[in-house]
């Protein structure tokens, strides 16, 4: 199963990580027009122990697939650069309402 993120929830406090910020995903899937919410260490393990396939639409229409992280301190999140050297468009995300 594949789903698209459309939007995030996140904290509005002061992280060194700031994916540490995002509490929650809206997504839908689209080949079913099904939409969900789901926390950020549920869709970590999704994608990670049961081979989910979660992305994002970029500004250029470009299909993004998310990867699971691990903090040093152990936190589990998702993000779509290998690396923290390029912008993430995980984070640029609109939010939630």
């Amino acid at each position: 199963m594949a789903v698209r993120i459309i939007c995030i929830k996140k904290d509005e406090g002061k992280y060194e990580n700031p994916y540490m910020a995002i509490d929650y995903f809206e997504w839908i899937n689209e080949r079913i027009n099904v939409k969900g919410i789901t926390d950020r260490a549920k869709i970590h393990d999704w994608i990670k122990e049961e081979e989910g396939d979660a992305y994002i639409i970029d500004e250029n229409g470009n299909k993004i697939r998310l990867i699971p992280a691990v903090s040093p301190q152990g936190h589990k999140y998702v993000k779509t650069v290998s690396d923290e050297t390029a912008t993430d468009c995980l984070l640029l995300l609109p939010l939630c309402d």
